[in-house]
């Protein structure tokens, strides 16, 4: 069998813990240096507070996130979602269609930015955010040899969605429609 594994990046946490951690240095040294000339009134400062809990909050991510361990294996008959505490394996028989293309929303790098594919039992999409994911060409050319196995994604026509509940004449509470009303 053959096995292909793709880590979680986690360059966004380092970034941001660092960006946040140099901020709280330089905006104490800045402040307890020029303006207030003791650095003891710097811990009194509400904004070093709120640049406080930024940084707790980053690193407490950065840690989650590294202890988590996620990973993407990619076999030849299934795709296993991986972390410290789970595994969930999905078969490549079990995926009813398949997409691979770009969020409308998301303004990431990359061409071709999700894999997106629903399975036959189940009403949840899957959603697989290539460039999350480290060796992210080499990840998007296995989605692409495991979505020419699959059905694609059935686009929608104008034509056929159904009404929605409620759409008809308004009832009422006399019991008539607000369409006979007599004068």
């Amino acid at each position: 069998m053959n096995e292909r594994t793709f880590k979680y990046k986690l360059d966004f946490y380092y970034q941001s813990a660092l960006i946040y951690l140099i901020t709280m240095v330089l905006y104490g040294g800045i402040r307890g240096s020029f303006v207030e000339a003791k650095f003891e009134y710097v811990l009194n400062d509400p904004l070093m507070y709120v640049i406080i809990i930024f940084v707790v909050v980053a690193l407490v991510a950065l840690v989650v996130n590294k202890l988590r361990n996620r990973c993407l294996i990619i076999t030849d008959d299934s795709i296993i979602f991986r972390h410290r505490w789970a595994e969930h394996k999905i078969p490549v028989t079990g995926i009813e269609w398949m997409r691979i293309g770009r969020e409308a929303l998301v303004e990431t790098g990359g061409r071709f930015q999700v894999v997106m594919f629903k399975l036959k039992d189940k009403r949840r999409i899957y959603r697989i955010r290539i460039g999350r994911y480290e060796k992210d060409r080499e990840l998007w050319n296995e989605m692409g040899k495991i979505a020419q196995r699959v059905p694609r994604q059935k686009t929608r026509q104008w034509g056929k969605f159904r009404p929605r509940r409620g759409s008809g004449p308004r009832q009422q509470p006399g019991g008539g429609s607000t369409k006979d009303q007599s004068t």
